[in-house]
């Protein structure tokens, strides 16, 4: 019977301080000798994991929330947002001093230099602060954007962008991507790819933009780190990224 399982990154695989605990890796190294196939499935960027993925030795993965989709390095799904929709959301930042980063595949773009909110957000993920251009979104197609404003700001973005949605991943910050985007959409594809049945497909993860996939999959798990609104989501409840938690849910799961 085919089985896979899919792995969030920040607050699933990585820790507190973005380092990758030796337990986990054992227990993905586990999963693969015992024929389960493996695959991330992440907000950040292709770029953002390269290293990651050379260390597990994985090449299939959903990055950007579901718009960007890599099956064993090669791209089976691309859903860029909309050039006017960016170009409309941006003038919408620029009045209420929101400044916004631009992603594609490859890069990521600041639209200010200096600024303390993106400064805040992105050394958070332990990345240095993006080289500016404002117009990137012109000529490249972007599948992620982040407006940097606080949460009391959402209900508007929500309200006068229909045809974008936004997720909340920091104090200070919030992704952009197309209405109906989503980890588990991207998920769907992969699994229909593989020509899986979803009741044999896991998933774990710990965050607001992991609930519609751990409600997707057939057997959801919730990191112990997670918030209640994701533990509610999910199937299942592990210990915390720093208390083996990958090891100990796979192990709950008998799959290792």
């Amino acid at each position: 019977m085919k089985k896979i399982a899919f792995f969030d990154i920040d607050g699933t695989l990585l820790d507190r301080n973005k380092q990758l605990p030796d337990l986990t890796k054992k227990a993905l190294a586990k999963l693969k000798e015992n024929g389960v196939f493996v695959a991330i499935a992440t907000g950040r960027a292709p770029f953002m994991f390269e290293k990651l993925r050379e260390e597990l030795d994985i090449d299939s993965y959903v990055s950007f929330n579901g718009q960007f989709v890599v099956f064993e390095n090669k791209v089976i799904y691309k859903n860029p947002l909309d050039t006017q929709e960016i170009e409309n959301l941006f003038s919408y930042s620029l009045e209420r001093n929101h400044p916004m980063v631009f992603m594609d595949e490859k890069v990521m773009k600041a639209s200010v230099a200096n600024d303390q909110y993106i400064d805040l957000c992105i050394k958070s993920l332990k990345f240095p602060y993006p080289s500016v251009d404002e117009k990137y979104y012109k000529n490249k197609e972007v599948y992620q954007s982040l407006i940097f404003c606080e949460e009391q700001d959402d209900e508007l973005y929500e309200k006068n962008f229909p045809n974008s949605r936004f997720v909340r991943w920091h104090r200070f910050s919030t992704d952009v991507l197309p209405a109906g985007g989503s980890k588990a959409e991207g998920i769907k594809l992969m699994v229909e790819r593989l020509g899986f049945n979803m009741k044999d497909v896991y998933a774990f993860g710990d965050g607001l933009n992991d609930i519609e996939m751990l409600q997707t999959v057939g057997t959801g798990v919730a990191m112990g780190n997670a918030t209640e609104q994701v533990k509610m989501a999910a199937d299942v409840t592990t210990t915390s990224v720093d208390d083996a938690g990958i090891w100990n849910g796979l192990k709950k799961l008998k799959l290792i």
